[in-house]
């Protein structure tokens, strides 16, 4: 059973956009999942093969012992009927108390297709009388991370110092040279400027080095003000 479950539309998305989250959620006892909806290719300089050993880099760099990938098409990602019985199925078998999906407003099509389904799925993974496996779960909490694509001024809900995971998260991003490093721009300002900057702003806003934002469409509950920074 898992106590948190992101789930990424392309292995890498879970790194960019909540890398230092999830390291600090290991550091905490929490058991945390990655699972990714597609393999991410093709891309220009990448393959199944050497995306997967990226993936596999990238999650021994963040501490995570439980990754997995459902399978579904890159570039071509839907909400249908037969993806939510996957991905309802894996909520009933793993039963994450809270879920991180991608932000449900973004630039590329697979990442919103990606939000729609996660919301579905975990609608489904309640169901009783139904031909789904296992027995019938309902997260609890389901967060927003938002990914790269995204062309917004952003109001999130909650800023997350990350300052100490930083150096790692940013291990893990670079994990993923095909799509980071060959054949990137190396002329100022670079991809790894921007991400550092963007994490820095945020880390600002909160008065700390290094921040990741998020939000969620249903109401955060809290039990005190104690946590907060």
């Amino acid at each position: 059973m898992l106590d948190i479950l992101v789930i990424a539309p392309h292995p890498d998305d879970a790194e960019l956009g909540m890398g230092g989250a999830i390291m600090k959620f290991i550091a905490e006892g929490r058991r945390v999942g990655v699972l990714d909806l597609t393999s991410g290719e093709p891309t220009p300089h990448g393959s199944l093969e050497i995306r997967a050993r990226e993936t596999a880099a990238a999650t021994k760099i963040m501490g995570l012992e439980w990754r997995e990938n459902l399978g579904l098409p890159n570039r071509s990602l839907e909400p249908t009927l037969e993806n939510r019985a996957k991905l309802a199925a894996v909520f009933r078998r793993e039963k994450p108390k809270w879920l991180f999906a991608p932000y449900w407003i973004d630039a590329h099509p697979d990442h919103v297709a990606a939000t729609e389904l996660i919301e579905a799925a975990r609608f489904w993974s309640k169901l009783t009388k139904t031909d789904l496996p296992g027995e019938p779960h309902h997260p609890q909490r389901i967060y927003n991370y938002y990914c790269i694509h995204l062309k917004q001024a952003l109001q999130p809900a909650f800023v997350l110092d990350i300052t100490a995971e930083w150096d790692r998260k940013l291990a893990s991003v670079r994990a993923y040279e095909t799509q980071f490093i060959t054949g990137r721009p190396t002329a100022s300002p670079t991809f790894f400027e921007h991400f550092e900057a963007e994490a820095a702003y945020w880390g600002k806003t909160i008065g700390v080095r290094y921040g990741e934002p998020f939000t969620s469409r249903e109401p955060i509950g809290m039990r005190s003000m104690g946590e907060l920074v």
